[in-house]
């Protein structure tokens, strides 16, 4: 297949959570280049089929989805087929569509796959009792919390509740509608109210115990101001934390932080020492290595680095190439610490360009600020929009978000080997 016919992919991720709103999974959505309302196919199933494809040859399923489960919608034809045993039984769950009538076929389909390994889930499914039998046999049953009437919601949670099956609640969009599903005996969540706010107070989020160690051994050693960036840049709760630190130790300072290294030089090594070395001994542990949030602004703040570099040609070291990582990481910083943008632009004496960006999405981080978050909530229109306002092509966007993902996953993997090593 040529270039000018083949077909390319946007990709979005939409988290799913459990009940500690940790990371459990994400549902993959993809949509054809260029074709943002309908998928442009000549059917469902070749849409689906393309899609597979595409995510096991184009994407590869691990780097999208780290070591968390992928839910891949599955129209008729393709829960028939064999491609769906390409797929990794460890990772994938099969989300039966909505439209796929559940009749004996399915069931014996179901059954087999089942014993092949994969987890199964209904999608936007309405309870009945004749589809008992396949209660029975499925992992995951995904109710749509916005098209079911509310007072009917608990009795559906409970009817559901007596099979062995896991309940999804799709479109939880505030933390009160959280709370009620919870209350109703959903396990997991699909939505985006962990993003919101709830309460204009502080909330503590401590820093990895495993970073903190591994920057405690780098400022002991021979120090190198590029692999302490580093660790910071890999961790975002790490980064919350320095900003306050140098805004705390230096008062009254006149110069705005425009980037991580800024902060490192302002505050000093010795500095830095001595608060990693408090901070480990007043015990603090490791937190939020699942947080949907830490995950998010970290492949954001990555993904507005790279495409900062394709765009202007700069040096990762670059003062602009810089202030667009630190940008993505702290665009979430509201939601972590529940208090509202503003209070935590004031707070952090941030530089002119990246208060603008996070306050207003104004200027060119602002810009590509707006087009990350719009790549998360699958917004395929207003991302073309931005891509055509801004000259990035399509290439250099899925480089980008790809990077992202792997280097997101790469860091995981990075933090349980150093746990690894010390431990030995």
């Amino acid at each position: 297949m040529n270039q000018s016919t083949e077909q390319r992919f946007f990709i979005g991720r939409q988290p799913i959570l459990n009940r500690k709103k940790e990371l459990y999974g994400y549902e993959l959505l993809f949509r054809a280049a260029g074709h943002h309302q309908t998928a442009q196919f000549e059917s469902q199933a070749q849409a689906s089929a393309s899609v597979i494809s595409s995510a096991l040859s184009d994407f590869g399923l691990q780097d999208i989805l780290g070591d968390k489960f992928g839910f891949l919608n599955i129209t008729s034809n393709v829960l028939h087929s064999e491609m769906l045993e390409l797929l990794p039984v460890e990772q994938a769950v099969l989300e039966i569509l909505e439209t796929i009538e559940l009749d004996e076929a399915v069931q014996q389909r179901c059954n087999e796959l089942k014993k092949l390994g994969f987890k199964i889930a209904l999608d936007d499914h309405i309870y009945d009792p004749e589809h008992s039998s396949f209660y029975k046999v499925v992992d995951i049953i995904k109710v749509d919390i916005m098209e079911t009437d509310p007072e009917e919601l608990p009795q559906i949670a409970a009817n559901l509740r007596k099979y062995p099956v896991q309940l999804l609640a799709e479109k939880v969009e505030t933390v009160e509608e959280f709370d009620k599903c919870i209350e109703y005996g959903f396990e997991l969540f699909q939505g985006y109210f962990f993003e919101r706010p709830i309460v204009l107070n502080h909330r503590k989020i401590d820093p990895s115990g495993m970073a903190m160690m591994k920057l405690l051994q780098q400022l002991n050693e021979n120090w190198d101001i590029n692999d302490i960036e580093e660790t910071f840049r890999e961790n975002p709760s790490l980064t919350f934390n320095l900003l306050k630190l140098v805004n705390s130790v230096m008062i009254g300072t006149r110069e705005k932080i425009r980037n991580l290294r800024h902060a490192i030089m302002i505050l000093g090594v010795n500095h830095l020492r001595r608060w990693v070395q408090l901070a480990l001994y007043a015990g603090k542990e490791d937190q939020g290595v699942n947080s949907p949030l830490l995950e998010m602004a970290a492949v954001r703040g990555r993904m507005m680095e790279l495409l900062m570099i394709q765009r202007t040609g700069l040096d990762r070291t670059s003062d602009l190439v810089e202030s667009a990582f630190l940008t993505g990481i702290l665009s979430l910083l509201d939601a972590l610490y529940e208090t509202p943008m503003e209070h935590v632009v004031e707070s952090l004496n941030l530089s002119d360009e990246v208060a603008a960006a996070l306050l207003r999405r104004e200027g060119q981080l602002g810009t590509l600020l707006h087009l990350a978050e719009r790549l998360e909530k699958t917004d395929f229109v207003a991302v073309q929009q931005i891509l055509d306002q801004t000259g990035i092509t399509f290439d250099q966007l899925l480089a980008a978000q790809l990077d992202a993902f792997n280097w997101r996953h790469g860091i995981n993997q990075d933090d349980d080997d150093y746990y690894y090593e010390e431990d030995e």
